[in-house]
C-alpha cells in the first residue's frame, strides 16, 4: 500500500440537456455518461490512472450498482476494502454553463465498523470527511506514524473541525467558506490555526488561493480554457486531489507549488470531458494540457 483513500461511493449519471422536463413531459438528452463517483473515490481512480494504484476504503452495497463499482475498481487494479451499506448511492448530474446541478441519493448508514488495515509502506492518507469515524481513526494513526494526511474539504462535515487537527494538507472548496461564513483570507487563517501545514481554497475560474510550509500565501491562477470547451466541471476538484497525491508520491522532492501546478493541469483536462472516467488524465494528457495552456499564464 502506497496510499490509502477513504470516502463514500457513488455511481454518477451525468447528462447534458438544454431542458429539464416537469410533470408528464419527456425529453431526450444530448449525451450522457455513467461512472464511479464520490470525492475521495474519484481521486483514488485518478491516482491509479496516473500510475500509482492506491487502496480504498469505500461504501459498497450488495446490489447491481455495487457490483458495477467493484468491476470498475478491478479494471484499475484498486484494492477496495468495502464497508457495507444496504443500498448503493447515486448522483444525477446536469452540467451547464460551467456549473452543475446535482441530485443525490445516498445511503451512509454503515452496517459494519470500518476495516482495520496494515499501513506498512503507506505514504499518504487522503480523506473527504465521509465515514467520519474511519477518517478520524486513520488520520490520527497516520499522524502518529509520520504519514502525510490530506483532506478534500468539499463541504462541512460533522467532524471537520476535529479532523483538521490531524491533517497536513487541507485543500477546501469555496462551498466550505460559504458554509462557515468565512472569506478566503479568514479560511486560510482558520486552517493555519488547526495546524494544517499546507492549506488552500479551490475557487474555480479564480484558481487556487493557498499557503505553503512557511505560512506564505500564494495565488495559482486557473488555466484559461475557452468557454465552449468546458463540458463538465463535476469531479474536477476530485481529479485535482488525486493528481496532487500522485505528484507527491511520484516526485516527493518537488515543491507543493509544483504538485498543485500538476493538479491544475489534471483538472483542466477533466472539465473538457463528460463524466468522471472520461475525465481521468494520463501523464501524456497532462503534458499536452500544460503545453497548450500554461504558456498563457
Amino acid at each position: 500500500m502506497q496510499a490509502l483513500f477513504i470516502g463514500q461511493t457513488y455511481i454518477d449519471v451525468t447528462f447534458i440537456t438544454d431542458h429539464l422536463p416537469t410533470g408528464d413531459e419527456k425529453h431526450v438528452a444530448d449525451a450522457y455518461a455513467v461512472s464511479f463517483g464520490g470525492n475521495a473515490v474519484t481521486a483514488a481512480f485518478c491516482c491509479a490512472k496516473l500510475g500509482i494504484v492506491p487502496d480504498l476504503i469505500a461504501t459498497v452495497a450488495n446490489d447491481w450498482l455495487g457490483r458495477m463499482f467493484q468491476d470498475m475498481s478491478a479494471k484499475y487494479g484498486i484494492s477496495v476494502h468495502p464497508r457495507k451499506v444496504n443500498s448503493s448511492s447515486l448522483s444525477f448530474i446536469m452540467p451547464k454553463d460551467g456549473k452543475r446541478a446535482i441530485v443525490r441519493c445516498r445511503d451512509d448508514a454503515h452496517i459494519h465498523p470500518f476495516p482495520l488495515l496494515n499501513l506498512g509502506g503507506c505514504r499518504v492518507l487522503h480523506v473527504d470527511g465521509h465515514q467520519p469515524d474511519a477518517a478520524i481513526h486513520y488520520a490520527k494513526l497516520c499522524r502518529e506514524s509520520g504519514i502525510l494526511t490530506s483532506l478534500d474539504g468539499g463541504g462541512l462535515r460533522t467532524n471537520t473541525h476535529e479532523l483538521l487537527q490531524f491533517i497536513d494538507v487541507a485543500i477546501v472548496a469555496e462551498r466550505l467558506c460559504e458554509q462557515m461564513d468565512l472569506t478566503a483570507e479568514k479560511m486560510i487563517e482558520y486552517l493555519k490555526s488547526r495546524g494544517c501545514r499546507i492549506g488552500g481554497i479551490t475557487m474555480g475560474e479564480k484558481g487556487l488561493f493557498w499557503y505553503d510550509e512557511t505560512g506564505a500565501v500564494h495565488s495559482l491562477p486557473a488555466l484559461a480554457v475557452p468557454r465552449d470547451r468546458v463540458i463538465d466541471t463535476n469531479g474536477a476538484g476530485d481529479v485535482y486531489h488525486g493528481a496532487y497525491i500522485y505528484s507527491y508520491l511520484a516526485n516527493p522532492g518537488k515543491s507543493w507549488h509544483d504538485h498543485f501546478e500538476f493538479a491544475r493541469a489534471a483538472s483542466t483536462y477533466k472539465i473538457q470531458r463528460l463524466g468522471n472516467e472520461a475525465g481521468l488524465p494520463t501523464l501524456a494528457d497532462i503534458e499536452k494540457v500544460r503545453q497548450e495552456f500554461e504558456v498563457r499564464v
